[in-house]
């Protein structure tokens, strides 16, 4: 059983858990609330559950390493997650478990988004808070999905803390609604555009992109020893694909024209697509300056693989094909990415009036028969 003390003005606890004394302040001059704690840690151990205390001792860095440990051990690409952490770090850094609250949260939500208020930045060092909407944390700009990646980060290290008897529970942390999911896609002039644009040793990259819908990275790790010329394949680990899942692909003529004359100039390089030997790993700059060359300033490379799930479908491809080819895990994602354009819905609306006309033309035809 556990007992009753006081210390000062301040009454404290002491109770008992597999042998070990835990002492606990009730931070109160009344000996009915420290009643009141015992019973409570009491409870908690009838439940089997750790004492409260423990949960107080946790801190936002202990979670920070659940979550960085969860990702390595599961091979998850732990770039992006460092980037949401170097924000969530400056915010959440020293805070106890039962700290980080909604409340909490929101205020960090309203701290990284854009701020609407006008001449902020000038006046917010004068008055020390937004001139316009009394903020006193100046505002950070990001973008709502930017954000949701960083509240997500935040809610799986809490649920892997709460998993592991860390945390007592993990609060409710609300999304960002996102309105700014691309739709840019690639016609097949502008393709050309800046296929013609791009260095030669990045051509072949954007070929097997505009072709296959693959991403960049699956496309830039991609080696030897996945590829077959003589059966024209090219295979996929789990560990390769970003859904985890294995992944094979037929090379069509263009494709295995592409490869071959990859092979020939790989020398000791093990990389499909590379630099006079040397592995790709980034061409943002050249991307953006062949955009720019090409007149279609805005496109992205990710925009190849929307193209090629709406190429796919527009060629009479099974839409659960077009999947495996691309990679795409989830029916929802895919719908997003087929895009339908200004020329699908002309199209549409000119085989329409084609169905209308014959169906009067058929009707016409039963009434003169008449």
């Amino acid at each position: 059983m556990g007992s009753i003390y006081k210390r000062g003005n301040t009454w404290w606890i002491q109770y008992y858990r597999n042998g070990k004394p835990y002492q606990e302040s009730s931070k109160s001059k009344k000996k009915m609330v420290a009643r009141g704690l015992l019973e409570l840690r009491e409870g908690e151990k009838a439940q089997g559950k750790p004492p409260g205390v423990t949960y107080e001792k946790t801190i936002y860095e202990d979670l920070r390493g659940a979550i960085i440990t969860d990702y390595e051990v599961n091979g998850k690409r732990i770039d992006r997650l460092m980037n949401s952490l170097d924000h969530l770090d400056g915010y959440f850094e020293g805070l106890r478990g039962p700290q980080i609250t909604t409340s909490q949260v929101q205020a960090y939500t309203n701290m990284r988004m854009k701020c609407t208020c006008k001449d902020c930045k000038e006046k917010f060092e004068a008055q020390g808070k937004c001139p316009n909407c009394g903020s006193e944390k100046l505002k950070q700009g990001a973008a709502n999905a930017t954000i949701n990646r960083e509240l997500a980060g935040l809610k799986r290290m809490l649920s892997l803390g709460y998993q592991a008897d860390r945390i007592a529970r993990v609060p409710y942390i609300p999304m960002l609604a996102e309105d700014n999911v691309r739709q840019g896609f690639f016609e097949h002039d502008e393709y050309l555009g800046v296929l013609n644009a791009l260095p030669s040793p990045l051509r072949p990259v954007a070929i097997f992109a505009y072709h296959t819908g693959w991403r960049k990275r699956e496309i830039l790790d991609l080696t030897w020893d996945r590829v077959n010329l003589k059966e024209r394949t090219v295979a996929l680990t789990p560990k390769q694909t970003k859904n985890k899942e294995a992944r094979s692909l037929y090379l069509d003529d263009e494709l295995l024209k592409l490869l071959k004359l990859q092979h020939l100039k790989k020398g000791k390089c093990s990389y499909v697509f590379h630099r006079d030997g040397v592995r790709i790993k980034c061409f943002r700059k050249a991307w953006k300056n062949a955009c720019k060359d090409a007149g279609i300033e805005g496109k992205l490379f990710h925009d190849f693989r929307r193209t090629a799930v709406r190429n796919l479908t527009r060629s009479g491809t099974k839409e659960t094909v077009a999947m495996k080819i691309t990679g795409h895990k989830t029916r929802s994602v895919f719908d997003r990415y087929n895009i339908t354009s200004d020329d699908d819905i002309k199209q549409a609306m000119v085989r329409q009036a084609g169905y209308f006309l014959n169906e009067t033309t058929a009707e016409t035809a039963t009434i003169g028969e008449k």
